[in-house]
């Protein structure tokens, strides 16, 4: 028998959800730290102190179980240009596959677009081929812009948001 979902309440973090917000991107991205530069996983899987830094220029979204431990977050931001920009988004690894990062991805949207963002960006590397096929399958496409990311290229991508009604 499958194994229920949890219930995923996604709300905004604060400084206090740092350790927390950390402890999920580590257990995120530790199948991928071995395919990272040592400054790339360090900016993917910053410290605490710099994740409460990151806190004041971006908003970030943390899902929550029912117990209300943190297992899925994503920042974003409204950028100079006026687009939206995601970035660091995960999921740990045991929940998975469950529409927690669906139900992360929506509320940044949602989000976004309520600060009147028409367009919104990502970056991704190579390694994180799951994300890659993840972003597609909800609308985002490659823009072509190729960056370097601490010795990595890194992959923009962009999607075009809707109006609701």
């Amino acid at each position: 028998m499958p194994e229920s979902s949890p219930i995923i309440t996604v709300r905004h973090a604060s400084t206090k959800d740092a350790a927390a917000v950390h402890a999920c991107l580590a257990a995120a991205f530790k199948p991928y730290r071995h395919l990272y530069t040592p400054d790339a996983i360090s900016d993917t899987v910053p410290t605490v102190q710099s994740l409460r830094k990151r806190f004041r220029v971006m908003r970030v979204l943390v899902a929550v179980d029912g117990a209300g431990a943190v297992v899925g977050t994503v920042g974003y931001q409204v950028l100079n240009s006026g687009d939206g920009h995601l970035r660091g988004m995960a999921v740990v690894p045991n929940l998975q596959g469950r529409g927690i990062a669906r139900q992360l991805l929506d509320q940044a949207e949602y989000n976004l677009r309520q600060q009147g963002c028409s367009r919104v960006t990502l970056d991704t590397t190579e390694p994180l081929r799951r994300a890659t096929h993840f972003y597609r399958r909800h609308g985002y496409s490659p823009t072509g812009v190729v960056g370097d990311f601490f010795g990595m290229a890194l992959f923009e991508y962009a999607k075009t948001l809707h109006r609701g009604p």
